[in-house]
């Protein structure tokens, strides 16, 4: 053996029962999805869901009790429907708040999240309206 090979860094062996993590989406969305600004939907169905859960109540009780359907509160809690505020005011009565109160919290969470800044891809496409 050289004084070459003997100085040379030896590489691990890897390890036949090793576990490897293979990410679901490709890492670039991740990233992407980090820097895009919260919906609001996600927001208030975060407190919706939060609050449900802290009260140990389920998905059926707080709808019967807002007097929507349980597949439309479970949807509403995940983001994927936009309520109308008499909706969202039922649910927030549902669970003891008023609507103010769901607002209130939604804004919170809003607020403890990190600012996003737009990138120069963000803005292309921006219009811009003259008075």
């Amino acid at each position: 053996m050289s004084s070459d090979e003997a100085r040379a860094p030896q590489k691990p062996k890897s390890q036949p029962n090793e576990a490897r993590v293979i990410p679901l989406r490709p890492l670039g969305k991740e990233a992407e999805q980090e820097r895009r600004e919260p919906l609001w939907r996600d927001l208030v169905g975060d407190v919706l869901r939060r609050e449900r859960l802290a009260q140990e109540r389920t998905l059926k009780d707080v709808a019967d009790a807002a007097r929507i359907s349980m597949p439309y509160l479970s949807e509403l809690e995940r983001g994927r429907k936009e309520a109308s505020s008499e909706v969202l005011a039922a649910a927030a009565r549902a669970l003891g708040l008023g609507l103010p109160d769901l607002l209130s919290l939604a804004q919170s969470r809003l607020v403890g999240l990190p600012r996003v800044r737009p990138t120069k891809a963000s803005l292309q496409g921006e219009v811009r309206l003259a008075a």
